[in-house]
């Protein structure tokens, strides 16, 4: 089977958006950890050391 030019080029294109692919998955998952975890430290924060009377 004989490369040429187009068909390495599209080759390059298939591995880079697969790749881009993986990559967009790791960063939203680590968003989503990041934002979970910046949530449960405010609620921790936010929580009153003794109790109010209302």
């Amino acid at each position: 089977m004989d490369a040429t030019p187009l068909s390495a080029l599209l080759l390059t294109v298939v591995f880079a958006a697969m790749g881009l692919y993986a990559l967009y998955f790791v960063i939203r998952s680590g968003v989503r950890d990041g934002i979970l975890q910046a949530d449960k430290k405010r609620s921790e924060q936010a929580e009153p050391t003794r109790p109010t009377d209302f």
